[in-house]
């Protein structure tokens, strides 16, 4: 994928000697600095005067997270008689934004600025973090980066991967994910990660990926990662989400599933996600007028409890049946899951609701504790 570069960097003051700006400004020498007391004028003023996103994602700003970095995961979430099945999954909040630009893409409609923004005080995380475990120190995490940004799009630039994989490698009870859609993980292979940090990719067949997953990286590229991944000893997942429903859309994903086990040796394969394609009504809009060449406004979806557009609850099923159903012929006991869905759904796909402690159990056995041993290269 082509590497992110930005017109501007803007640098909170309080942030300039974090060693995070100095990996952004030394991998970037020649493009303009400007030092300001604060980011959230610029925000503001985004707000305002509202520019098209892929115009303003061309400044990055350097700032200090002010809030709580460590949360848990929006999927357990409930609203009113609703709620979907969680898997005690928590997030770190590092960035916001992301310059890929998938079609589908949650970001376009949640987020309120249209400005990339990292936040560079790392050594607030390492404490939170330490603060958060010491409280449970029993309870096992499973903790990811990838909820408002792309956990390893901006890595060449940032070394973000860097101090976070130090960290967890010296914890035993916590396992770190980055998710990306990116094939940027020259920064992870000469780290010493002792298996506690697995790197995933979201996929979609290749004709979703040209046609949806706009500036990312093909899904030879991501898979070629992940082999890079494998041969340094980390663990790797991926998540089919969002699947998209289209015309033959059972031989691609057949196809990307017999590929995944082809390239993957399944002893380092920790768990496939599955998740339909799922939207909030305001977001239709925003792909058709982004997007206009982009089919995915067009399919037939309805309101479900959780207030997000879906298809239809029959092929959702049928979806996650036929695909649950390919994994299972390469890899029998892989953890499979289902992706912000409720229980009817698990009920009728998986033929159980779990509870979960007990999800999160079968997510996390074979990690932790981890026989580093079985991951080294």
């Amino acid at each position: 994928m082509k590497d992110y570069r930005p017109e501007c960097i803007f640098v909170e003051r309080d942030v300039r000697t974090s060693p995070i700006t100095k990996n952004v400004l030394q991998a970037l020498p020649d493009v303009p600095v400007r030092e300001v007391d604060s980011s959230e004028p610029l925000l503001q003023a985004s707000q305002r005067q509202s520019p098209k996103p892929a115009q303003a994602k061309r400044s990055l700003i350097l700032a200090r997270h002010k809030g709580r970095f460590f949360k848990p995961c929006p999927a357990g979430r409930t609203k009113e008689g609703f709620r979907n099945v969680c898997c005690s999954y928590f997030v770190i909040n590092y960035a916001s934004n992301c310059h890929m630009e998938c079609s589908y893409c949650y970001l376009q409609s949640h987020l309120n600025f249209p400005h990339l923004l990292i936040y560079a005080n790392i050594g607030d995380l390492l404490t939170e973090l330490e603060e958060a475990f010491a409280q449970a120190p029993e309870r096992p995490f499973r903790i990811g980066t990838g909820e408002l940004a792309d956990s390893l799009a901006l890595d060449p630039l940032t070394q973000y991967s860097v101090p976070l994989v130090e960290f967890f490698a010296r914890r035993h009870h916590a396992v770190l994910e980055f998710k990306t859609k990116s094939d940027c993980v020259e920064n992870l292979l000469g780290l010493d990660h002792r298996g506690r940090t697995v790197v995933s990719w979201s996929l979609n067949p290749e004709c979703v990926q040209q046609r949806e997953e706009h500036k990312t990286a093909t899904i030879n590229e991501r898979l070629e990662a992940a082999g890079r991944c494998v041969a340094a000893g980390y663990p790797v997942a991926f998540h089919l989400d969002p699947l998209i429903f289209y015309e033959h859309w059972e031989r691609d994903y057949e196809d990307l599933i017999e590929e995944i086990f082809d390239r993957i040796p399944p002893p380092f394969l920790s768990w496939i996600s599955l998740g339909s394609l799922r939207m909030l009504p305001g977001l239709k809009q925003v792909m058709r007028e982004r997007f206009p060449g982009s089919r995915l406004p067009l399919g037939e979806l309805v309101m479900t409890g959780d207030g997000k557009l879906r298809y239809f609850k029959p092929i959702r099923v049928e979806m996650y049946d036929k695909v649950l159903g390919w994994i299972r012929s390469r890899g029998p006991s892989l953890p499979v899951y289902a992706c912000m869905e409720n229980g009817d759904i698990w009920r009728k796909v998986f033929g159980c609701v779990p509870q979960e402690e007990e999800l999160s159990a079968k997510l996390t056995s074979g990690l932790i504790p981890l026989n580093v041993d079985g991951f080294q290269h």
